[in-house]
Formats: structure tokens, sequence, C-alpha cells
């Protein structure tokens, strides 16, 4: 039998980056470092175009724990990273005034425990609060215990015990993160090119992408373009009309105010995110200074008296004047789009209150290396692309939108409309099944997983009214001695660590740096 032919192999010659930032330049690293300069030249041609004229979002300095998996497979110098972004850690996100004024509840990084019989422990927990007799399931999260008494230290990774049942990702400077892998790219090959682009020309026929044109007349070809634009949406949106998807009737806030202050001791290791009458305001911690800002709906408070509840929220001396910043929730109908692909900003946005902007650049152009197309873009590639990404999207967009569902304020218009929503119905299905069961479903394995579901759904009020019958199985003194025993090892072990400020200055503090606004 003859052995088919393959067809003629058609590899990327050069792929074209529009737009830098952090988007531009976490796309242009990893591609940099498996396709850049190699012994023998260049594999494939790696082009980044970043206008000084246009400016930086700039407001995702707080992380998941994959930030860690990114910089390690680019194989980054922990320490060299944090001292050159002047990052801080993060064990997770405090929520204050959330459900109901007064509230206070945190979103830890890490189980609640190992899990027992091949349920998870807080499952257990459950069962034991319903008996009576359990403190709150916050005190068997150690990255929660860890963030109450301000203390770090990295996980043992060596031994299974409460040393290691966390973990944790970064706060930093996204300018100087974004400057940081700008280097690291542009010493691996990739090319850097300034200019505004002020025309895009496309192929007849099909519409793929073949060059664009920057005000200075100089033409930049290539086979697979990377929309890095930000909001503007270049070429996704301004050349192949891809259309959005917009999520503002579930997440109704559509601006912002960021303004950074003085720093202030203690140095703490999560972020704090504060509702507010219109919205919520966000705290970031970093070695040099604090970021802040004030996200809320337009509708429902003038940008005037946002940005004076932003100020007088400040734990810090103000280092400079709010900056306005305005958005619309959703995402791309498609994210690629023949051979234009969108990452970052141009692809979507849900607004930080995870911390997930980051997230999809991350997964956004790991699945575009994961799929990487030659040089037709076949189009089973970008329908495969782009149904993970819609799929993570709808995932990240329920949780967000589950902290404002599950509120029991009504002290404003803001608070009554989010209360009264109608919601996704994969988002109804996690609410009621949990509700009903206790049972946590995860509908997208890369996005939230069943410990961050259980730290909202208890932080905001939402109790199961059945449990899982199989846990009675377990006897219920055991349970407790275990439960008892696992939060005193919890307490030793956060004891015995260093105050989170000590530990950068010994071992990862940054250079004293002028700060500008």
């Amino acid at each position: 039998m003859e052995t088919p032919r393959m067809p003629d192999d058609q590899p990327l010659r050069r792929i074209v980056i529009v737009g830098g930032g952090t988007a531009g330049w976490m796309t242009a690293a990893p591609l940099g470092q498996l396709m850049g300069q190699g012994e023998h030249g260049a594999r494939c041609e790696i082009v980044l175009i970043e206008s000084p004229e246009i400016g930086t979002v700039g407001v995702g300095e707080a992380t998941l724990p994959t930030i860690r998996f990114y910089n390690r497979t680019l194989e980054l110098d922990s320490a060299e990273f944090i001292r050159k972004t002047q990052a801080t850690f993060k064990l997770g996100i405090e929520f204050k005034d959330w459900g109901h004024v007064g509230n206070r509840f945190f979103h830890g990084f890490g189980e609640f425990g190992p899990a027992i019989q091949n349920r998870s422990s807080v499952m257990h927990w459950l069962r034991l609060h319903g008996l009576g007799g359990m403190d709150s399931h916050e005190h068997w999260s150690t990255a929660t215990v860890m963030a109450r008494h301000n203390r770090f230290v990295p996980p043992d990774g060596d031994v299974a015990s409460a040393a290691n049942a966390y973990s944790y990702a970064f706060h930093f400077d996204a300018g100087l993160y974004a400057a940081y892998l700008r280097d690291y790219a542009m010493a691996r090959g990739v090319q850097r090119e300034e200019g505004t682009i002020v025309d895009v020309s496309v192929r007849p026929g099909d519409g793929f992408v073949t060059a664009v044109t920057l005000a200075d007349g100089r033409r930049i070809e290539g086979d697979l373009f990377i929309d890095c634009s930000g909001f503007r949406a270049l070429l996704i949106e301004g050349v192949c009309r891809a259309g959005y998807h917009d999520w503002t009737h579930w997440l109704p806030c559509d601006s912002a105010q960021a303004v950074p202050c003085a720093r202030v001791e203690p140095l703490t290791p999560y972020t704090m995110s504060t509702a507010h009458g219109a919205g919520w305001q966000w705290r970031i911690p970093l070695q040099h200074r604090t970021g802040n800002g004030h996200v809320y709906c337009s509708a429902h408070i003038s940008d005037d008296e946002a940005g004076r509840v932003l100020m007088r929220n400040l734990d810090g001396a103000p280092l400079g004047d709010p900056r306005q910043l305005r958005f619309k929730t959703g995402m791309r109908r498609k994210a690629w789009d023949r051979n234009v692909v969108a990452i970052g900003l141009s692809s979507g946005f849900v607004e930080p209150l995870e911390s997930t902007s980051i997230q999809l650049i991350m997964d956004g152009v790991g699945r575009l290396i994961e799929l990487l197309p030659d040089r037709r873009c076949d189009r089973r590639l970008a329908d495969e692309y782009n149904r993970r990404m819609t799929q993570q999207y709808e995932s990240i967009r329920d949780f967000i939108v589950l902290h404002y569902k599950l509120t029991q304020r009504d002290d404003s218009e803001f608070w009554r409309y989010c209360a009264a929503m109608p919601i996704p119905d994969t988002l109804h299905h996690q609410i009621e099944l949990f509700r009903q069961s206790g049972r946590v479903a995860i509908l997208d394995p890369d996005s939230f997983a069943e410990p961050s579901w259980v730290s909202l759904f208890l932080g905001l009020g939402l109790w199961p009214q059945r449990h899982d019958p199989l846990l009675a199985q377990i006897d219920e003194q055991a349970l407790r001695q275990h439960f008892q025993r696992l939060r005193q090892a919890i307490k030793q072990t956060v004891d015995a660590m260093p105050d989170h400020g000590a530990f950068i200055d010994r071992h990862v503090k940054a250079a004293a740096m002028e700060v500008a606004a």
C-alpha cells in the first residue's frame, strides 16, 4: 500500500505582534524562547510593534498562582523577577462589605486540608458545622491563616503537611514586568519596531492580513498577526469585524479610576477588595507603593463622586491624581479569526475582581502555542482555540457575577439591581447545586477550582440545605479530632513563619526607586 503524501509544508516565516504592554511582551517572550533566534539564525521572525504615543491600561498588578508556572517555563530567576518588578507575595483576596455591610471573608489559594475518603475536606467540615460546634472554615485554610497574621514563606514542596497546603501568586508593577519581559524577548531574537499603525493590508478573497503600514511609511509583512492592541482591538475588530458579546447586563460596572499611594505598614500578603455603594475598590501592596482603584457603574455614581470615594479610602498619601478608565465587559465572538489572534484586552475584558486579566493572557498565549498553525491558519485550529477561550471566559464571567448576585445589600440602587438581575443558566446551576446538595460543579477545569467556589459561596452566605450522604459513614468524633489536629498543625506552622515584609527584606528586597504616578 502506498504511503499517502503529506501536504507541502508551509511554516510560519514571520509573526507580527501588534501592541506592547503586558499582553504584547507576555506573548513575545515565550514565542521568542521557542521560535526566535537559534544557533543557525532565526527559525521564525517575531516582530513586535508598539507606539510611544499610545499608553497602556497598566492596572493589572495582581495575579493568580499560575503566573509562577509561566515564569518557570521561561526559566526566569524568581528572585530577580521579584526585585525587577517591585513584587510582593499574594496568598489570596480579602473581601470587605461584600454580601452585606460589615461582612469580611477571605478567598485563599489552596485547599482546606487533605481529602478524606475521596471527598474534599471542606465537605466534611460542612457536615460537622451543621451538627454544631465548628469554627469558621477559614481556620483550615493555611493561606488564610497566614494572611490574617501577615506571614509568608514559600511552601515546602517535599512534605505533605500544613507547610505546603497553600499556594501563592504575586503583586507586581505591570509596567516593570512588561519591561522585564521585553528585555528577555529581545535577547532571544524578538525584534521591536516603534511606530503607529496607519493602514492594514488584506489579501483579496480570504481577507487574511498581509501587512501593516506605519506612519513613517514602513511596511511590515507577516504570516500570523497577534492583536495585543488593547481595547482598540485594531485588527480583530477594526479589520476582521469579529464582533463582541456584551455582558454589561450581568456585570454593569463600566468605569474605573486608579491611583497609587505611598506604601504603608504592615506589608500585607494579599489583595483587598472593598465593596462600595456602586462598585468596589482594590488595594494592591507593592514594595515601593500601593496600587488602588475604584471600579464602578457610571449609571449609579458620577465620576467626580467615584473619585472622592477612592481618595478618601486610601491608607497612604496619594502619589498623583486618579486616572480615568472606561470599559465594556464581554468578549470577542472570535478571538482567532483568519490569521489574526487577539490576546489580552483586545480579546475581551472581565473586571479585575479576581485578578484574571493576566491569567487570560497566559492561557491565550499557551493555547496559541499548542495550536500554532502554519501559513494556512487552518480554520479548525481557530475553532478549537475559540471554543476553549470562550469556555474559560464564560466560566470566569460566572465566577465574577457570583460576587454580585449573592448580595444581601439593599442600601443602593446598584446593589438592588445586582440582587434582582437574571444570571446565566450555567451560574444558576452551580448556585442551586451547592444550595441543594453541597456539591460544586466545575464547568471549566482551566478556571477556578472547588476551594475558590466554596470560599465565595460560604463567604457570601450561601449554605447547603443537604449534604452528601456518604459523609455520614465517618465517625463524627474521629472526624472532629482530625480537624482539631489539622487546625493545630496549621497554627504551629504559621506561628513559625516570618513576617511577610521581613521575608521580602531579607531575601528579595528591590532596589529603591523614584515613584511616579
